[in-house]
This record gives structure tokens, sequence and C-alpha cells, in this order.
């Protein structure tokens, strides 16, 4: 993907918050625990690309923008040695308008058992997950966000649905 062709570096600005502003938001967030710390940090990732010479990110924007992000997420936590989960119930989402009722509450109990297994997974195989499934990066780009191996990234993916598959199968639903 491409996303830096335009030499206009003011567009391309907000073109950028544009497209990545809210998960950008959603990944901070989830690492900090705290929504404002969140807008905090996705400012400063945007910030630091108004500085940034954009022709050196020529089709690696959004792995550039994750990295700082993530990066300064991590330090926020570490200034104020605290780090939280979001809710079940944001985990869970809400379920499809077209879903019937019955369909909607059984999407939300699967989705809330889904939270509970990844939130007992470790750390990075929560990270890698939530930057694969939540966010659309390759397995390239989350080994360059996280500064894993590309095989350490897909090893983690791997063995972390596996576990979630499993807890799935073995616990009833309840």
């Amino acid at each position: 993907m491409v996303e830096t062709r335009d030499t206009d570096p003011s567009r391309l600005v907000r073109d950028a918050v544009r497209r990545h502003e809210s998960s950008l938001l959603r990944y901070a967030a989830r690492i900090t625990g705290d929504l404002e710390r969140a807008r905090d940090v996705v400012q400063d990732t945007f910030l630091k690309l108004c500085r940034e010479d954009l022709a050196q990110l020529d089709g690696h924007l959004t792995q550039w923008l994750y990295t700082v992000c993530r990066r300064g997420a991590i330090d926020v936590c570490r200034k104020e040695q605290r780090m939280s989960t979001i809710s079940q119930e944001q985990a869970a989402g809400v379920a499809s308008r077209e879903a019937s009722q019955a369909e909607a509450a059984e999407n939300r109990d699967t989705a809330a058992r889904v939270a509970v297994i990844l939130a007992e997974l470790s750390e990075n195989q929560q990270e890698v997950i939530r930057l694969k499934f939540q966010h659309g990066l390759s397995y390239r780009e989350i080994s360059a966000v996280t500064e894993l191996s590309v095989s350490n990234v897909g090893y983690l993916i791997h063995t972390a649905l596996g576990k979630v598959r499993q807890r799935l199968r073995v616990e009833p639903q309840p």
C-alpha cells in the first residue's frame, strides 16, 4: 500500500488523521487503559508525523504510526506505572442490527467469552491478536511495531488462536 504519493504534506497528514485516528485511539486506549491518555498519545503521534520527512515513510506510514503510538503509550504507562484492561463490554462490542435478538444475545455471549479468554493470554499474544484482527496489520507490520520477528509474530498468533479455540470448545456456554 503506497500511502504517501501525494506531495502536499498537509494533505498527507490530514489523510493520515482521517484514516488512522480512530484505530490508533483504540490501540492506545487498550495499552494505556484510559481514553484521555490515549488521545494525548495519538495527538503526539500525529504531531511527530508533522515533523517527519514524509518521503521516508513512503509505503510504511501505517507501520510508522502504530510503532510511534505504541512507544508513546508504553512510555505513558511506565511514567504512571499502571495499566488496566478495557472492560468486557467494550471488548464484546455491539451486535449487528440485522441479527435477531436471540442471535445478538448469543453473539454478545460469545464475544464476552472470547474477551475473557483473550484477557488470560500473555501480553504479547494479546497485542499481536489486536494488531492483526482489530487493526488489520500484516505479520510484517506487526513485527515492525512490536519489534518481534515475523516468525515469532506468527507463532504467537497461531498459539493464541489455538488456545482460544480449545477453550471455546471445552467450556460450555453459560
